[in-house]
């Protein structure tokens, strides 16, 4: 050990991929993928092109915007509710 702060053979290179979240768009990717099948839904199964544009737009705008805050939103999320009862008092 020559001043390293690591000792020879303790120190693996993890990728970039397996560290960070899978986004689409900026936008996680589950969150992505149900947003755009109910805007699509929406959109070409009901024939309400405008509305299905809107409901992707901002549903699409919400989920960039939590996922800059916590790339992890969804998971907690569905956590918290899976968990609500659990912590009451």
């Amino acid at each position: 050990m020559s001043g390293d702060l690591h000792p020879e053979g303790f120190e693996a290179p993890v990728h970039r991929s397996l560290a960070e979240p899978i986004l689409m768009g900026g936008a996680p990717r589950a969150f992505a993928i149900v947003n755009g099948t109910a805007a699509a839904a929406l959109g070409l199964g009901l024939r309400l092109w405008i509305a299905g544009l809107a409901l992707w737009a901002i549903g699409h705008s919400l989920g960039v915007f939590a996922a800059r805050r916590d790339p992890d939103f969804l998971m907690v999320l569905v956590r918290h509710l899976r968990l609500r009862g659990y912590f009451t008092c």
